[in-house]
């Protein structure tokens, strides 16, 4: 009869390095083998090669502070206070926006992958990427208490299986150190799809479409999307927020169509 190997003898000891070899195996071969490039397809170990990354990542566009709109000088001071016309004139009820770059291509092929094609990976890339972004635009006083995805619908997150802008604010409460809570936020009435919709319509669309299930009185609620178009689904999952006595509401999201 074989008895097993205590931990402490030196089989014992190899066959504990030996699972967790194992366990750990699918991150030791993400880090060392290449991958394809999100955007051109060649080889790369992270997910936009470095050409790709310099040409259509890193932008450095001034944006609206509030909505994150593009404006048209080049940016001097990524804490200066900028807003746009729209912005000064009718300010909407979130307080500030967080975007990576524009809506265009090649980068909406980001999105529509993530989106529609599961390519989670990208969720992680645009919550790293949004990271690096709060701790240069964000001070200790602005910092959010709590970070919520833009919810769906319950038919639609069945037929896709996942929401996408939670499998970017998972891990980017994990970068930022900040509690995330997938079911904060519920859509309550299943709406049209926004893309078939113009600005008027989105914001009847979803004017009464959420629902707030905790208490944020106090809080600063930070609300993840992968694409703000028009800002109408924000605009009201932020009153949403406000009603519930949300202190501030700031949007992450990865891309942003450079006009409404």
């Amino acid at each position: 009869m074989r008895f097993p190997a205590s931990r402490s003898s030196p089989c014992g000891r190899l066959a504990e390095f030996a699972t967790r070899l194992g366990s750990s195996w699918p991150r030791l071969a993400h880090a060392a083998l290449p991958n394809l490039c999100a955007l051109c397809g060649n080889l790369s170990q992270s997910t936009l090669c470095r050409g790709c990354d310099e040409a259509y990542a890193n932008e450095t566009r001034l944006r609206c502070t509030v909505c994150a709109v593009p404006l048209s000088r080049s940016r001097r001071d990524l804490r200066a206070g900028y807003r746009c016309a729209d912005c000064v004139a009718t300010p909407p009820p979130f307080e500030a926006t967080l975007a990576l770059a524009d809506y265009r291509a090649p980068l909406d092929t980001l999105a529509v992958g993530l989106k529609f094609r599961a390519r989670l990976m990208l969720a992680d890339e645009f919550a790293q990427r949004l990271a690096r972004l709060a701790d240069d635009m964000l001070d200790a006083s602005h910092w959010p208490d709590v970070i919520a995805p833009v919810p769906l619908a319950a038919k639609r997150l069945v037929e896709r299986g996942y929401n996408q802008a939670w499998q970017i604010a998972k891990p980017l409460g994990r970068a930022l150190r900040v509690r995330s809570d997938a079911t904060l936020l519920a859509r309550v009435i299943e709406t049209a799809p926004q893309s078939r919709l113009d600005l008027d319509a989105r914001r009847q669309n979803v004017g009464r479409a959420f629902r707030v299930n905790a208490p944020v009185h106090g809080l600063h609620v930070a609300v993840v999307d992968d694409v703000m178009t028009t800002g109408a689904t924000l605009e009201a999952l932020a009153h949403a927020l406000k009603a519930a006595g949300a202190r501030r509401v700031t949007n992450f999201v990865a891309l942003r169509t450079p006009k409404n």
